[in-house]
């Protein structure tokens, strides 16, 4: 992100269309809410797979399917639900996804079988395909200026909290075994909020994009339906393996499918690029990833969000394998990551101008530092102390800083045409992240893990601690490599 961006986002004022706009603060609720909503499901149901194995009876590769049947939907379809709010528009498309994530949740609670809730569960994540990308292209539609760099700090609060809160929650509700339902409430919670969230986004969110020549120029777009099937192909060839892979001892047709997924995503850049250039209208547009910012944030965000994933799946695996603390004190253990990351993410653009050019950067050294003090508090196998939490409110400062205001930047160069295309591409990096940052370090941590114990998991844990510090000083050093290089050539 740069100064210049940061500069332009805040002097801008906040824009309204009478015609459209029917209360930005209630939107920016309703909206997050469901984002919340959805986030809680990326990390509940890890909680609660114990008890929905014993009562259901499913295998291990059925328990894994109902954990990554909705991760591996939501990755594959959010560029193509991002295309259908700029066709009908992103209030009408994130109430419709809402309605199908919430009738899937219903339908989960009640699933009597493995099959059926593997099934829902995919229903659930395609829901969320539809509903979460609208969000970001929302706000760049109805928020501007100051009032747009506090919506994104409020999102990128949502994301932390979400994932925090999943496992927190999750613990909660399975151990309660309310009316003796025992994992069911994990997936019925979400249909009262869905059904109030739809009364009043019917009320507060637009039904059209805002001016008819944007609604003309989205429709005329169309689908691109080759563009789709190919990316769909490609992202499931890269999910699916990452996802399963560790569960079922990285057989070849992983590796297999991750060689496959470079060449067919290869292939779809190629076809969009030469796409655009006969004057189609291509999935992605290629001029969106040459905004200025949208490579290198994209970039940032997939770091950042691995890291995320990838810290919290490793923590609570030491937490609850290693130490062998409850779900919920490892939830809780968790909390003060999200804090630090809401807070510091609802506050940074108070900060000193001229503070802000190093904020992003600076956020990815607090992260590294974070990622090894918790990695040294809990290596020798014991509780970590002071040290252990003063890791947590690094690493929760960090990503903040690393997230919100490169997020800011980015979108603050994205024209309104334009927010499908970007929030579809930066949400669909920021799952993705997740994916990978659980698979691969999840991997190195299990792989490294010889014998259970105390000991032998903190030393796992220490390892995947400076990998994660690793990553963020690659974060760090991005944008400096980006900004040096028009320099040396303008020299040579």
């Amino acid at each position: 992100m740069t100064a210049t961006s940061e500069t332009t986002a805040s002097r801008s004022v906040t824009s309204k269309d009478p015609t459209t706009d029917k209360g930005p603060g209630r939107l920016l609720a309703v909206v997050l809410t469901a984002q919340f909503m959805a986030m809680l499901d990326l990390f509940i149901v890890n909680v609660a797979a114990p008890t929905i194995r014993a009562e259901l009876g499913a295998s291990a590769a059925g328990l894994q399917l109902v954990v990554a049947g909705y991760t591996i939907s939501y990755a594959v379809l959010l560029v193509a639900g991002a295309r259908l709010g700029g066709v009908f528009g992103h209030g009408r498309a994130h109430l419709a996804g809402l309605a199908v994530f919430t009738a899937a949740s219903l339908a989960c609670g009640l699933a009597s079988g493995e099959g059926q809730l593997i099934a829902f569960r995919v229903i659930q994540g395609a829901g969320a395909a539809v509903m979460i990308p609208q969000v970001l292209s929302l706000i760049q539609q109805h928020f501007t200026g100051a009032a747009r760099v506090r919506a994104i700090g409020a999102y990128s609060a949502v994301l932390a909290v979400g994932a925090a809160a999943g496992q927190v929650v999750g613990g909660v509700l399975v151990s309660a075994d309310l009316f003796g339902a025992g994992w069911r409430p994990v997936f019925l919670v979400n249909v009262p909020i869905g059904l109030a969230l739809l009364w009043l986004g019917v009320r507060v969110l637009p039904g059209e994009p805002r001016t008819g020549r944007a609604r003309q120029e989205a429709r005329a777009r169309g689908f691109d339906p080759v563009g789709l099937v190919v990316l769909a192909v490609g992202v499931t060839l890269l999910t699916v393996p990452l996802v399963l892979g560790q569960e079922l001892g990285w057989p070849d047709w992983t590796w297999i499918s991750l060689l496959a997924c470079a060449a067919v995503l290869t292939g779809f850049v190629l076809y969009e690029t030469r796409l655009a250039a006969r004057g189609g209208a291509p999935l992605i547009a290629p001029r969106v990833l040459r905004l200025p910012g949208i490579s290198l944030a994209a970039l940032r965000i997939l770091l950042v969000m691995a890291a995320n994933a990838g810290f919290l799946f490793t923590l609570t695996l030491h937490l609850q394998g290693g130490l062998g603390y409850s779900a919920l004190r490892s939830g809780l253990m968790c909390a003060p990551t999200a804090v630090v990351f809401g807070a510091a993410g609802l506050t940074w653009r108070r900060w000193p101008a001229g503070l802000r050019s190093a904020l992003v950067p600076g956020g990815f050294v607090l992260m590294a530092a974070g990622a090894a003090l918790v990695g040294l508090a809990l290596r020798s196998g014991g509780g970590g102390g002071a040290v252990l939490y003063a890791g947590f409110l690094l690493m929760g400062a960090g990503m903040a800083l690393a997230f919100s205001p490169n997020l800011a930047g980015a979108l603050a160069n994205v024209r309104p045409q334009d927010a499908a295309d970007a929030s579809g591409v930066l949400v669909t990096v920021t799952q993705l992240g997740q994916v990978i940052g659980v698979a691969t370090v999840g991997t190195l941590y299990l792989n490294r893990l010889a014998v259970p114990g105390p000991h032998a998991s903190g030393e796992a844990l220490w390892v995947c601690e400076l990998v994660l510090a690793g990553a963020a000083c690659v974060g760090a050093a991005a944008g400096f490599v980006r900004r040096r290089r028009p320099v040396r050539t303008a020299a040579g």
